[in-house]
Formats: structure tokens, C-alpha cells, sequence
């Protein structure tokens, strides 16, 4: 596979004003394959903003973000970043942490008033929005070089309430349901449960034919909160409404829950109440489960090595709730934020330049990804959704190679946190207090009754609203 070496370095000497001879052009490699991405293109101007091909000598920008579940993103980002720096005269460190850590991290900064000028968070980091710069000329400019922006990201990195962009979603994740082929087939379900129901009549009967579970977290972890929001969506329940308004406590939301109960009574194992991020992806690959909710990398994880469980896994967009509804959560975003303590010119800018020109060459980003990363922006990656582009003939050597062919539509099924209204500092808190997947550990294991844990779930919601809302961060910025 062609990395970005030679070529490359002499595309960014070429972005400085270099004029590269005949004879130095010959000395690249042969021109990319029909499936890799062009090489990087840094542009001077977006929109409104524009900036110099060279900063001045000493700029230099930190960044921090977390370890990729797929690593070829890493290494082609951190070569990426180089080359960026040595195209723009700037020095450009990057610092890669556990996502575990992210959240930490960037509140000791803000706290110290010291840190990396930017933290790619994968979550809104809303409740931390006193303590970052406004981002609304990055994301003006943006949307004047790029067009129309993924409502998804939109809805996690802008407050309505205070008519703040608190930062810049560069991209995001697909999260569709994972099914074991030919235990789905053998059961009666050949193209995998579709419905809610489905997954209960079949997966029960998998279980009791197999012993093989539904493998769906109940534990203070990310993917069990994403699947209790995923089941309560398209259940049609909610956390909250358009403007801000508490909805958790309603018969959509009880039935909701009441069905996760039968779900763990016929067809999953205690196993799940300490469960980690990573555990469902490892079950899965190991082929002790019949189906997951997870992003494609325990997939290109399991092209390595369980080829056999790759060749066997199959995708849904989700499933369908008793309405009819598919609604599944995004399972990360990729949200760029400045703390309040940059304030260097040549720095701010420099990290703004580096942002948009992110975006500008996302189809690097997507293709190094191995499809993990969605662009904010569809019209920055078209050869990821073109009907003959690498979602229906994918490079990374799916079989059959559309196999991942419905996530060309996953927007249309996608939501966020704070659906259907905007991500606030109250949503954040709720999520990361890990409310929603111990309400249903309560239920699943008989600790309280749907009535009782809904009820004091909801309690919890309230009180967390009531404070955000006296602080003015909460509506949709009509009230």
C-alpha cells in the first residue's frame, strides 16, 4: 500500500511556493491506485478566513486525542500532522491518549489553564464550554468551503441556548447492529433480526440451541449507553424534546425497558453488568455472541484475526422499534475544541488552519480509517458514498465487498446525544454519570421494576436539567 512519503513531501514543498523540477516530479511514485485518496491538498483560504503558507518561525501547536480503535488511522494522522508542520512552518506535537482519559484530561487544562492547544473530544464536551474559545468563524468558514454539514455533527458542537459553537466536529461514526450470519440463518432470520421483536425471538432461540448470547452491555461503559439509547429511540422515548423539556418518564420509555428485561431473562448472560468498552467487540470476535451493537473496527479487528467471524458477520441498520422507528446513536464524534488559555495569534490561527485542512482532505481520513470515520461534511469523501465508491467495493477486503454497502444510508438512521434536540451540558451529565445503562441493570437483574427505576432515573434527569437550565444552558435560543 502507498504511504504518503516522497510524493507527498514534495506536494507540501510545492503548497510553500517551491517550484519542484522535472526532473525531482520524476522521482515520485507512480501515480495512487483508483482507490486510494489524492495526496494532501493545504489551502490558503475557507470561506472568510485566510491564512498564511508560512507561520512565523517558533509557531507551534499541541494536539491531544485519543488512541484510534483502528490504528492505521494513527500512523497515517501522525505523518499527516508532520507534514502539515514542515508545509507550514510550524511544530506540530501530537499526544494520543486512552479515550477513557479524554474527558479528564481536558478539565485538569482547562483547571490549570495549561495544556495542548487542541483536545479532539468524542463526545460533546458541553459542560466544559465556559472554559473554550467560540469556534464560529471555523465553522462558518467551513460551511462556506464545504457545503452542507452532517446534521449529527451539527447537533454536537453548537449550544443553542447561547448561540455557541464550542467546537469544531471534524467526523463521526456509523453504529449498526452486528449479526453472526449462520446462527441468524439457522434460526429463521436469514438477513439477521430486523425488529426488535426478531431480536428477541431469534436470539432467544439461538441461545437455547447454542448457549450463545445477545451481547448488548448493562454497565457504565459507552457502548451499553449508546445501546440503551438506541432501544429507548426507537421505541419513540426520549430524554428530552426539541426545546430542552425533561420526556423520560413515559410509556414509550417503559415499554422500552420492560423489553430489555425480557431480552436478559431469555437470551443474555449476567456477564454484561461489567462489561467495558472493549468487551463486546472481544466476545464477539471470540464467537461467543449472536449479535452486538458496535462500529465496523471490531470488524477490520476481526479481518486479522478471526477471519472465520468476519466472513460471518453480517450488518442492520439498526432495529426497527414497535413504530417502526431506526434510530441509533453515532458511536463517536470527532470534536476539535481550544480551551480559553490559547490565546498565542500565530498558535490560534495555526490550529484553526490545521482543522479545516483536516476537513478538506477527509478522504484520507475515512480511507486510513479503514471507513470507521464519517467527514462532517459528505462532499469532503465522495468516494465514500458514490454508489461504486469504497462503501460497495471496499479496499480493505471485505467479502462480499459491498458488505458494508448499507452504511452509505447510516445518516438517515444516525442520531446523537440529545436527540431529538441539540446536545447541552445536562445531556453530557447524563451520559457520562452512566444513567441509562444502570437503570436497566436494575431491571435486568430484579433490583427495581421498570415503574420504580424509570421514576428515580428520571428524578436523577430533573434535578441535572434544573441546574444546567439556571445557568441558561439549556433551550433551543428562542426562549
Amino acid at each position: 500500500m502507498l504511504h504518503y512519503s516522497i510524493r507527498d513531501r514534495l506536494v507540501a514543498l510545492q503548497g510553500t511556493g517551491i517550484i519542484l523540477s522535472a526532473m525531482l516530479l520524476a522521482l515520485a511514485p507512480a501515480a495512487l491506485a483508483q482507490d486510494e485518496p489524492a495526496a494532501p491538498e493545504f489551502r490558503t483560504s475557507y470561506g472568510d478566513m485566510t491564512f498564511p503558507e508560512q507561520f512565523p518561525d517558533g509557531t507551534a501547536i499541541s494536539l491531544t486525542q485519543w488512541s484510534h480503535f483502528v490504528p492505521r488511522y494513527d500512523e497515517w494522522f501522525r505523518e499527516y500532522a508532520q507534514q502539515w508542520g514542515e508545509a507550514h512552518n510550524v511544530e506540530v506535537t501530537v499526544n494520543m491518549i486512552n479515550i477513557a482519559d479524554l474527558t479528564s484530561t481536558l478539565s485538569a487544562s482547562i483547571a490549570a489553564e495549561e495544556g495542548a492547544t487542541v483536545f479532539e473530544m468524542v463526545a460533546p464536551p458541553t459542560a466544559f464550554i465556559d472554559g473554550l474559545q467560540s469556534l464560529a468563524d471555523v465553522n462558518q468558514a467551513a460551511a462556506a468551503a464545504f457545503g452542507e454539514r452532517s446534521g449529527t455533527c451539527e447537533r454536537s458542537s453548537y449550544l443553542p441556548a447561547t448561540d455557541t459553537w464550542y467546537g469544531f466536529c471534524h467526523g463521526w461514526v456509523p453504529d449498526p447492529g452486528d449479526y453472526r450470519r449462520s446462527l441468524w440463518a439457522d434460526a429463521g432470520f436469514p438477513e439477521g433480526p430486523e425488529t426488535y421483536q426478531d431480536l428477541l425471538e431469534g436470539g432467544a432461540k439461538i441461545f437455547e440451541d447454542t448457549g450463545l448470547p445477545v451481547a448488548l452491555g448493562m454497565s457504565p461503559e459507552i457502548d451499553s449507553e449508546f445501546y440503551a439509547r438506541a432501544l429507548i429511540w426507537s421505541h419513540g422515548g426520549s430524554i428530552q424534546d426539541e426545546d430542552g423539556n425533561v420526556t423520560f418518564d413515559s410509556p414509550e420509555v417503559l415499554e422500552a425497558v420492560r423489553f430489555q428485561k425480557e431480552l436478559f431473562d431469555s437470551a443474555m448472560t449476567p456477564e454484561v453488568f461489567s462489561w467495558n468498552a472493549a468487551s463486546n467487540n472481544q466476545t464477539f470476535i471470540g464467537g461467543r455472541a449472536s449479535y452486538i451493537q458496535n462500529s465496523i473496527s471490531f470488524y477490520r479487528s476481526a479481518q486479522e484475526s478471526a477471519p472465520e467471524i468476519a466472513a460471518d458477520t453480517g450488518f442492520r441498520p439498526g432495529l426497527k422499534g414497535p413504530g417502526g422507528e431506526v434510530k441509533m446513536p453515532s458511536h463517536v464524534w470527532f470534536i476539535d475544541v481550544i480551551p480559553d488559555y490559547v490565546t498565542d495569534p500565530d498558535e490560534l490561527a495555526a490550529a484553526k488552519k490545521f482543522m479545516l485542512d483536516l476537513e478538506n482532505n477527509y478522504a484520507s481520513a475515512s480511507y486510513y480509517a479503514k471507513f470507521y470515520n464519517f467527514p462532517a461534511f459528505p462532499s469532503r469523501s465522495e468516494q465514500l458514498f458514490a454508489e461504486d465508491g469504497w462503501l460497495s467495493d471496499d479496499p480493505w477486503g471485505a467479502e462480499p465487498p459491498d458488505k458494508l454497502g448499507l452504511l452509505r444510508t447510516a445518516e438517515e438512521w444516525t442520531a446523537w446525544l440529545g436527540y431529538p434536540g441539540y446536545a447541552n451540558p445536562a445531556i453530557s451529565e447524563v451520559y457520562e454519570s452512566h444513567l441509562l445503562s444502570s437503570m436497566m441493570a436494575d431491571v435486568a437483574r430484579g433490583e427495581k421494576t421498570p415503574e420504580q427505576a424509570i421514576a428515580d432515573t428520571n428524578a436523577e434527569i430533573e434535578e441535572i436539567f434544573a441546574k444546567w437550565r439556571e445557568r441558561g444552558m439549556i433551550g433551543s435560543g428562542s426562549d
